[in-house]
């Protein structure tokens, strides 16, 4: 573990970390802030986001004014990479496979199985880090966007009890059904769509052993809406199967930033609710 960067952010830090990830057999970088309490040592809850296509742990951090939020609320937010990164990571040249998009599942294929355990990583390797080196209660939310919004809903179906609370923005709800999830399921995980179903959050929530309340928020404008992220799917299957979920239409915005910070205050306060009680 060593301290990359470090900043002053609302009477917290923002920090930026790299490490050795045995699960993912070469080096990670992750960006944690850490709120006044937390500097302080007293224990806090931890907030896990998970970026989109071609992200690596500082768009989050730059971009979304998250700290102002995490501050407020006291909580510990974690933002890693989206894929296993250096010389010796397969990689393509296309922006929606390889390094930048390890779609935060577990790779069964050659050449990818060696080093894309994305989910291995963000759900187990990485918490138990987090909750090694620094004041974290073991008590957690996950929320993310695009790519990492799927992320987000499967790593929380897929570990009932390990998360309290679970949000995304624009996220790919089910991507064996659209062209960016069956390229990189096809790479990464084989020719058996079967095999596909394990990642997919729309076909998961009809089994899904817990019911955390879903939060979505989708930007009607959009240029992904239609033919990557289908919200619609996902509303259908919670309908059929009792499943709490606020889908939330934001008329005029897109798939950019500047969407994600319009609405990231109301998710911290989703999060909050279920971390804290508040």
């Amino acid at each position: 573990m060593e301290r990359i960067e470090q900043h002053a952010s609302f009477g917290g830090r923002q920090e930026v970390w790299q490490h050795r990830s045995g699960v993912l057999g070469c080096e990670m970088k992750f960006g944690i802030y850490l709120p006044a309490a937390a500097l302080r040592g007293e224990p806090c809850s931890v907030l896990y986001w998970l970026s989109g296509l071609t992200c690596t742990e500082q768009n989050f951090i730059t971009k979304a004014g998250a700290q102002q939020h995490a501050a407020r609320h006291g909580l510990i937010v974690v933002a890693p990479d989206t894929s296993p990164r250096g010389e010796a990571v397969p990689n393509d040249p296309a922006y929606d496979l390889g390094q930048g998009a390890g779609f935060y599942l577990n790779a069964t294929q050659a050449p990818w199985a060696t080093h894309y355990r994305m989910q291995d990583y963000v759900a187990e390797e990485l918490p138990a880090l987090v909750e090694q080196h620094f004041p974290a209660k073991p008590v957690r939310g996950i929320f993310g966007h695009s790519m990492g919004g799927h992320g987000a809903l499967v790593t929380a179906m897929r570990h009932p009890g390990r998360y309290r609370s679970v949000s995304a923005f624009s996220p790919i709800v089910a991507p064996t059904q659209v062209p960016w999830g069956e390229k990189a399921f096809g790479a990464y995980l084989g020719s058996d769509r079967q095999a596909w179903k394990a990642w997919d959050a729309v076909g998961f929530v009809a089994s899904a052993k817990e019911r955390l309340p879903l939060l979505i928020d989708q930007g009607e404008a959009d240029e992904f809406l239609a033919t990557q992220l289908r919200p619609e799917l996902l509303q259908a299957a919670c309908a059929a199967a009792g499943h709490p979920l606020s889908l939330r239409m934001q008329p005029g915005h897109d798939h950019s930033y500047y969407f994600i910070a319009s609405f990231l205050g109301e998710h911290f306060a989703h999060h909050a609710r279920q971390l804290q009680g508040v």
